[in-house]
């Protein structure tokens, strides 16, 4: 059987990474089946586009992962496989909130043939078996002889044999450019932002996150050998191929067990495994200035930070309170000190925020190390403790949010201001960072640093905005560039007057959580 795994876009903002679960599942398929990926945000579709795909290349099953911003796209491309003759198993944390849903047990259409519910390390198998003897279930979950949920041990962890993927679809150097890097031979004939997990699991459980209801309170860790030889093998690949790679490690909280993650690191270290890497740490794990060298010393470059709020109250709200936003500025220092630089994720439409947050978030922002801020609304995801409490409050104004995806716009009403007051906050906080102004001010911070250090927070910056807007049309990409023509120009001139020796350091991309977006 010829088998399809399909992650969709949501058709408005971009991701430049590819999802991890396609790659799980392709190393977890039994033999004697083949397995091909595609990536809506790489290789854009729509509907007539899946139903055709599948039809000429004669996929026997579509698998679909999605989370609840890509569940409207996710089910009209299983619709349309479905009406192709093609069955389809859909899964991923919307999914398995929302079964009823996909099944079409709640009054609607039915999207799906099977649905895959939590984790499907364990099941993904059997589903494979059952499709292929035409004999699939509507329902597919991992439990233990006692009918009680089974979180599947990442010791052993299933071997994605990355020197062997077809990876073209994920090269993020436009093709107009490939000619001139190789001919520069700085190493640059391909660029990829590649997913890897250490662990699973968080034990905060903050009111707005779906992480700790998908993979649970308890961590699992994948042992640090395993993770070294993946790491291993990414790096041999893209020196093979003479490009670039970077990780982003996608635990939801890599550094959730410190002294487990120190050793992690020092094994990198010690394997000279160091590739450039992205990871996702909450800033009171950030005090121990032992873990941020080490972090340093085995490639990370980038720390995204749910700092969510400056206001301790809010937090405590939302099940935050660990964070301090007095330590914000020290934690960022601390990681700029050594050139790793911060992500840092805010939410407006708390029940503690008024007009003006946005301005008085930006104030503290500009008095940190330059970063990449981003912004979001808070977000009531089905099943959260948050959705829960709105509803009973009978705060939601769009409990099926996610029936339409609107980005930026929020599904409740706040307690201190008007929702059309939220969104405005929010259109503040990005049009006062990512303004050609704000990017220059940015780039001119670092220059007490080595030029690769401006050019790499330029080139975040850009592809921040690339992920958040819906601008991702030539047109819209030439406008952006002219915008920020004295900036680039100006680093143009500095890297001729450095003999062109600029290190780029990384490119950072997408968080994975749910909320932040």
């Amino acid at each position: 059987m010829k088998i399809l795994l399909y992650n969709p876009d949501n058709g408005v903002t971009r991701n430049f990474m590819p999802h991890l679960w396609m790659f799980l599942l392709q190393a977890l398929t039994p033999p004697g089946h083949e397995v091909v990926l595609v990536d809506g945000n790489a290789q854009p579709m729509d509907e007539e586009g899946i139903a055709r795909y599948v039809r000429e290349h004669n996929i026997g099953l579509v698998g679909i992962g999605a989370m609840t911003r890509m569940i409207a796209k996710a089910y009209r491309m299983a619709d349309a496989v479905r009406a192709a003759g093609v069955k389809v198993v859909m899964g991923g944390p919307h999914v398995t909130e929302m079964a009823e849903e996909a099944l079409g047990r709640d009054g609607g259409s039915r999207h799906s043939d099977a649905v895959a519910l939590g984790e499907a390390d364990e099941t993904w198998p059997r589903i494979v078996e059952d499709a292929a003897r035409g004999s699939l279930k509507d329902v597919y979950a991992p439990v233990d002889d006692f009918g009680q949920e089974r979180k599947p041990s990442l010791q052993p962890y299933p071997e994605i044999p990355w020197d062997k993927i077809k990876l073209d679809q994920f090269n993020l150097l436009p093709g107009i450019l490939h000619p001139l890097l190789k001919r520069v031979g700085a190493g640059w004939g391909t660029f990829r932002i590649i997913p890897v997990e250490s662990g699973r699991g968080c034990p905060y459980g903050c009111e707005f996150c779906t992480v700790t209801g998908f993979f649970g309170d308890s961590i699992r860790f994948r042992t640090n050998q395993s993770v070294v030889n993946e790491l291993l093998l990414l790096k041999a690949r893209a020196r093979e191929e003479g490009g670039q790679i970077a990780v982003f490690f996608i635990d939801d909280n890599f550094a959730i067990n410190v002294k487990r993650t120190k050793s992690l690191l020092r094994d990198i270290i010690a394997a000279n495994a160091q590739v450039h890497w992205v990871a996702q740490i909450s800033a009171n794990l950030l005090r121990d200035e032992e873990l941020v060298d080490l972090i340093a010393a085995a490639g990370g470059k980038w720390i995204f930070i749910g700092m969510e709020s400056i206001d301790p109250t809010n937090l405590a709200a939302v099940k935050k309170g660990f964070n301090k936003p007095g330590e914000y500025a020290v934690v960022l220092e601390r990681l700029a000190q050594r050139n790793v630089f911060a992500i840092t994720s805010f939410i407006f439409g708390m029940d503690n925020d008024a007009p003006g947050v946005a301005e008085r978030t930006l104030k503290e922002i500009r008095s940190w190390p330059a970063g990449l801020p981003i912004f979001g609304l808070l977000t009531p995801l089905p099943a959260t403790p948050l959705y829960k409490r709105l509803e009973a409050a009978g705060r939601l104004t769009r409990p099926k949010h996610w029936q339409e995806f609107i980005p930026f716009a929020m599904a409740h009403t706040p307690l201190k201001m008007s929702i059309d007051e939220a969104h405005n906050e929010v259109r503040i906080g990005w049009a006062n960072s990512y303004s050609p102004e704000a990017i220059e001010k940015a780039v001119d911070s670092l220059n007490h640093k080595p030029l690769g250090y401006r050019i790499n927070i330029l080139i975040a910056r850009l592809c921040f905005r690339g992920i958040y807007f819906p601008q991702m049309g030539r047109f819209a990409w030439v406008k952006t560039i002219l915008e920020n023509r004295c900036t680039i120009l100006k680093l143009i001139r500095q890297g001729f007057g450095a003999g062109l020796d600029t290190a780029v350091p990384s490119v950072a991309t997408e968080p994975v959580t749910e909320q932040t977006h």
